[in-house]
C-alpha cells in the first residue's frame, strides 16, 4: 500500500524537524520518495512565522487501519515536541496523512483523501512531485495539475 503524507513545521530548527518526521515515517514501510522542501505563508488565518512544507510517498507491505496510522501518526508528533495550539496554529512539526492508495474513508476524526487537499498549494505542490502521473483525487476525479490550477487562477 502507498500512504502519502503532508509534513509541515514553523517553529525551531523548520527543516531539522521535516527530516526528523521523515526519519520517524522510515518506521512505518519504506520512504520511496521525498518532495522538495516549500517555503509558505501560514494557512487558516492564525498570524505566525512562515512554514516548510513537504510531502512523503511511504510504501508498506501490509494493511494499517487509517485510526491506527492516525494515532501512530499523533504519537510521531509527540515525540517531536509538537505541543497543543490553536487550530491552524504554529507548530514545530505537522504530519498530515494526505492519501492512502485510492481509499476513501470518512469518521469524526480523519478523513482520507485529507479533507482540505484540493484547497491547499503548499501541499498540492510538493505532491505534485511525488504523485504518479496519470493519479486523480478519488472524489473530485480531478488531477493535480488542475487543482493547483484552479488554486493559482483563483488568487488572481
Amino acid at each position: 500500500m502507498n500512504i502519502y503524507f503532508g509534513l509541515g513545521s514553523n517553529l525551531g530548527d523548520r527543516l531539522k524537524n521535516i527530516n526528523d518526521a521523515v526519519e520517524k515515517l522510515k518506521t512505518l514501510g519504506s520512504v520511496v520518495s521525498v518532495s522538495k522542501i516549500y517555503e509558505t505563508k501560514p494557512w487558516g488565518g492564525v498570524e505566525q512565522p512562515d512554514f516548510l512544507n513537504a510531502c512523503v510517498k511511504l510504501e508498506r507491505k501490509n494493511f494499517i487501519e487509517p485510526l491506527e496510522l492516525l494515532k501512530i501518526i499523533k504519537n510521531f508528533e509527540i515525540e517531536l515536541g509538537r505541543v497543543p495550539s490553536v487550530r491552524w496554529g504554529e507548530r514545530k512539526i505537522d504530519i498530515d496523512i494526505l492519501l492512502i492508495d485510492e481509499i476513501i474513508y470518512k469518521s469524526p476524526e480523519l478523513n482520507i483523501p485529507h479533507i482540505n487537499l484540493s484547497e491547499r498549494l503548499f501541499v498540492l505542490e510538493p505532491l505534485s512531485e511525488i504523485l504518479p502521473l496519470n493519479w486523480r483525487h478519488p472524489e473530485n476525479h480531478k488531477t493535480v495539475d488542475e487543482m493547483i490550477n484552479f488554486l493559482r487562477e483563483s488568487d488572481l
